[in-house]
């Protein structure tokens, strides 16, 4: 079993800036892709950003040129630096990870998630 455990919410002021972590540990034998989701109250868990085992990243929209996702694969670990945060990117922040027993197969692994407010 795989576990992810974030790190690095809190309440911060409109324009200003968190870092997210997420380290997974426990029997790891690959970890393909990474990435973190959101879910604010009554919406749908969306994605923010993913980043591939080889550095590829991918966006959504509504954080393009804000946040910025990186992963150091030495220490199973990935994180989101987020700036110029606005009130609407309050929510629970998720952190993912689908890990590869095998070659042929992969399962999602899940974080707790971690509370992200913006409000002044």
């Amino acid at each position: 079993q795989v576990q992810l455990v974030e790190s690095g919410g809190g309440l911060v002021q409109p324009g200003g800036s968190l870092r997210l972590s997420c380290a997974a540990s426990g029997t790891i034998f690959r970890i393909n892709a990474m990435g973190w989701y959101r879910q604010a109250p009554g919406k749908q868990r969306e994605l923010v950003a993913t980043i591939t085992s080889g550095g590829s990243t991918n966006y959504a929209d509504s954080v393009k040129g804000r946040f910025t996702i990186s992963r150091d694969n030495a220490k199973n670990t990935v994180y989101l630096q987020m700036n110029m945060l606005k009130p609407e990117d309050t929510a629970v922040y998720y952190c993912n990870a689908r890990i590869a027993p095998t070659a042929l197969y992969e399962y999602s692994s899940w974080g707790q998630g971690t509370q992200v407010t913006v409000s002044s």
